[in-house]
C-alpha cells in the first residue's frame, strides 16, 4: 500500500502546485487562432491532430491552463475520499477550495445547476460551445458535490444537488427508442448514449437519496432497464444507439466501466432490488475483466485495438474493479495490479501521469482532467475500498 500512498502524495502535490488548472486533450480550440474560423471541418481536424500530438504546442498557440468543470468535480470526489480515509484536515481544506471553484463554474441560464466543458467541442457534423452543459459533466460534478455533502453536511451542497435534477428533467430531452427511454447527452443530442443516460439517472438517484422524494424512481428504473436491455450476450455494451439509423456505435473501452459503476451506484442510492440487475453486472464485469485488460493490468485501447494504452482506461479499471469487489475477490486484487502497472509505467517523477503509451513511445503531456483527476480519483477509491474490505 506504500506504493499507492506515495503515488497519491506525489500526484496530489503536483495537482496543488498547478492550482487544479491544466490542459485538456480537446482544448485546442481555446486558441485565439481559431476564434475567427467558421464551419466545423478545420477545427475538428485540428482538434483530432492535437489530441494525438505528443508535442504540446498549446503554449505556442495561446491555449492556457484552465479549470475544467468535470476535472474539478472528479478532484472534489477524490479529495473527499482521501479525507474519509486519512482524516487529514489538509484534504478537507482542499475539498472546501474545490467546492467553491465548482460553484463558480456553473453554467447559467438553465432550469437547474449544470456544468459543461471549458472548451468548444467540434466534430465534422456537430458542435457544442464552451460551458454548454451535458448530462455527463453535470453528473461527475454532482457526484463530487455529493461526496462533499457526505463529509460536511453543507446545505449549499444539498441545494445544488437538488437543483441539478431540474436540469436533467426540464432541460434535457428524454428520448424514446424501441427498448425504452434514455436521457440525452445534451439538449441537442439526438442519439441514446448509454453511459450518459445512466449518469443522468445517477443524478436523480443522488437527489432521491438526500430528499426521499420518490417522484423520479420509476423513471430511474426505466432508464436502467433500457440500458441493461442493450447489453450483449457476452456482457458488453456498445457506446450508443442512433435513433435515426437504428444502429449502434460499436466502441468498447472505459465506457464499459462507466456503465457498470452507474448501475451499481444507482442500486446503492435507491430502493431498486440488486437481484434485478445482478446477472447483468456479473456478465459486464466478466467481459471487462477478460477483454479490456491483460493479466499484467495493462488495458487495450478500444477493443480489439491494443494501442495506445490510455490513462483513462487504466483509471476506470481501478475504479470499477475496486468498487465491485463484492462480486469476486479477484477484482480488488486486479484493481491493485492495474494501479501498480500504471504507477510503474505511466507516472512521472514529478508526480503527474502520462496521457498515453503508444506502440513506439509515450505521450507524456499532462492533462489535468483526463489524466490527473481520474488517477487521483482511482487511487483514492482503491484505498477506501481496500480499507472497507479489511474491516
Amino acid at each position: 500500500m506504500d506504493t499507492i500512498k506515495n503515488a497519491i502524495n506525489t500526484l496530489s502535490s503536483y495537482i496543488e502546485r498547478e492550482e487544479f488548472k491544466g490542459y485538456d486533450p480537446y482544448d485546442s480550440l481555446n486558441s485565439p487562432l481559431f476564434k475567427i474560423l467558421k464551419g466545423n471541418v478545420i477545427p475538428a481536424v485540428f482538434t483530432q491532430i492535437q489530441k494525438r500530438n505528443a508535442f504540446n504546442i498549446r503554449p505556442l498557440i495561446g491555449v492556457h491552463k484552465e479549470y475544467n468543470p468535470k476535472g474539478i468535480g472528479l478532484l472534489l470526489s477524490a479529495y473527499c475520499k482521501l479525507y474519509k480515509q486519512f482524516n487529514d484536515n489538509h484534504y478537507l481544506e482542499q475539498s472546501h477550495k474545490l467546492f467553491e471553484i465548482i460553484k463558480s463554474l456553473k453554467s447559467e441560464g438553465y432550469s437547474g445547476a449544470a456544468w459543461g466543458y471549458n472548451f468548444d467541442w467540434v466534430s465534422i457534423s456537430n458542435s457544442l460551445p464552451a460551458y454548454a452543459p451535458s448530462a455527463v459533466v453535470t453528473s461527475f460534478v454532482i457526484q463530487g458535490i455529493y461526496e462533499y455533502f457526505t463529509i460536511t453536511g453543507s446545505e449549499s451542497a444539498k441545494e445544488i444537488i437538488i437543483s441539478s435534477a431540474d436540469f436533467i428533467i426540464k432541460d434535457l430531452p428524454i428520448n424514446k427508442f424501441y427498448n425504452g427511454k434514455c436521457i440525452a447527452y445534451t439538449k441537442d443530442y439526438k442519439n441514446c448514449c448509454y453511459n450518459a443516460s445512466l449518469l443522468g439517472a445517477e443524478i436523480l438517484a443522488i437527489v432521491y437519496k438526500i430528499t426521499n422524494n420518490t417522484d423520479n424512481l420509476n423513471l430511474i428504473d426505466e432508464l436502467v432497464n433500457s440500458v441493461v436491455s442493450m447489453q450483449k450476450e457476452n456482457g458488453v455494451w456498445f457506446y450508443d444507439y442512433n435513433l435515426q439509423k437504428k444502429t449502434e456505435k460499436k466502441q468498447i473501452d472505459f465506457h464499459q466501466g462507466f456503465v457498470l459503476n452507474s448501475i451499481s451506484n444507482i442500486i446503492k442510492l435507491t430502493e431498486i432490488d440488486e437481484n434485478k440487475y445482478k446477472e447483468s453486472i456479473v456478465k459486464g464485469l466478466d467481459f471487462y475483466y477478460n477483454n479490456q485488460f491483460n493479466q499484467e493490468g495493462k488495458s487495450l485501447w478500444r477493443i480489439p485495438k491494443e494501442y495506445p494504452v490510455d490513462i483513462h482506461n487504466q483509471s476506470q479499471g481501478i475504479i470499477t474493479f475496486a468498487t465491485h469487489k463484492m462480486y469476486n475477490e479477484k477484482y480488488l486484487l486486479f484493481a491493485r495490479k492495474i494501479a501498480d502497472w500504471t504507477i510503474d509505467n505511466m507516472q512521472d517523477k514529478k508526480g503527474y501521469f502520462y496521457y498515453k503509451i503508444n506502440r513506439l513511445g509515450k505521450n507524456k503531456i499532462s492533462f489535468m482532467r483526463w489524466s490527473q483527476a481520474w488517477m487521483l480519483l482511482a487511487l483514492s477509491t482503491f484505498i477506501l475500498e481496500k480499507r472497507d474490505n479489511n474491516n
